[in-house]
């Protein structure tokens, strides 16, 4: 919520800083010489909006905490979860125990690694006297992007307390959506010469910032293993026929994570005219955690699940930069 009411400030501001300069016909003041002359100092009013595609990488980290599992060893000599064994007369006599395992020491089975759209806007000056120099303040908005596993955990896992050593076990499985905003102060210098951008020429950039990232993970979690349901912590998370131990149905969650977050560019523009470029770049941000995180009905608890570690965004981008 804080997010959108931050996007609903920007994009008028955005608006009438497109809007106000036409208006007063303003354009290029420069620095007075006499007589009703101006010497144009390279100065100029920016507004860009560009739009595009974004590829996301980040590894995947197992933060569930401390969280056992118990295995039983049935009458035909298999392994299968205490939810199997209780679900048979409500305990597991005529079971033999397996043994304990701590679900958190499993490793996940995939990274992070998604395809989504992306769109940005921009607002700037160029330096008096060295308009080499940009300086914006941006927005992007990275669409939603799906992560999904299943199985989400995956290895062998150590048992103790029971017969077994250790088994080769899955857990739990997800479907999940991550979005990201972007609010970025940046500096670009373009490579040209003298105080006006050439028209009908490409003009390269590089450019280097820092931003604060608004991340939001909606997930789904399911117990398709049977592993998770035994724990009373989880069933705060989800809801349970008690007696019968049935699989948990878990709540949707929803977590937002905010970060400091880098961000380095580069492209090249073309002028169209004085005033108006095509603008083709790169921009790589840095972000360095997202969280996953379990939810109850009304939102008051919380339990840590998994999250992205060193999440890298890499948005090609396709824009028009007016310089007024």
């Amino acid at each position: 919520m804080g997010m959108r009411k931050r996007i609903h400030t920007i994009l008028p501001i955005l608006f009438c800083a497109m809007t106000l300069p036409a208006m007063a016909n303003w354009q290029y003041d420069g620095v007075y010489v006499g007589d009703g002359w101006y010497e144009d100092d390279g100065s100029r009013f920016v507004l860009s909006l560009r739009g595009g595609a974004s590829m996301g990488f980040a590894g995947i980290k197992n933060d569930v905490g401390a969280l056992s599992a118990y295995y039983y060893i049935d009458s035909a000599g298999s392994i299968v979860p205490e939810t199997v064994c209780r679900a048979n007369g409500g305990d597991c006599s005529g079971y033999e125990l397996a043994g304990y395992g701590d679900i958190s020491t499993l490793p996940p089975t995939k990274d992070f690694e998604a395809f989504a759209f992306a769109a940005g806007a921009s607002i700037g000056w160029t330096l008096p006297g060295a308009p080499q120099w940009r300086f914006e303040a941006g927005w992007d908005h990275i669409m939603k992007s799906d992560y999904n596993a299943s199985p989400l955990f995956n290895g062998e896992l150590v048992l103790t307390g029971g017969s077994v050593s250790a088994i080769e076990t899955p857990s739990s499985a997800i479907q999940s959506t991550v979005q990201t905003d972007i609010i970025s102060a940046m500096a670009f210098y373009d490579f040209y010469s003298g105080l006006q951008k050439p028209i009908r020429t490409a003009i390269p950039y590089i450019g280097l910032g820092i931003g604060y990232a608004d991340t939001k993970t909606a997930m789904n979690l399911t117990d398709p293993y049977g592993d998770l349901s035994a724990d009373l912590d989880l069933r705060n998370f989800g809801s349970v026929n008690s007696e019968t131990y049935d699989v948990i149905s878990f709540y949707k969650s929803e977590t937002s994570t905010s970060n400091i977050a880098a961000l380095v560019a580069g492209g090249i523009s073309y002028g169209l005219t004085e005033t108006m470029f095509l603008d083709f770049g790169a921009r790589m941000a840095y972000i360095p955690r997202v969280k996953w995180k379990l939810t109850n009905e009304d939102n008051t608890r919380h339990r840590d699940w998994i999250s992205a570690e060193n999440l890298i965004y890499i948005n090609l981008m396709l824009g028009l930069r007016f310089e007024f």
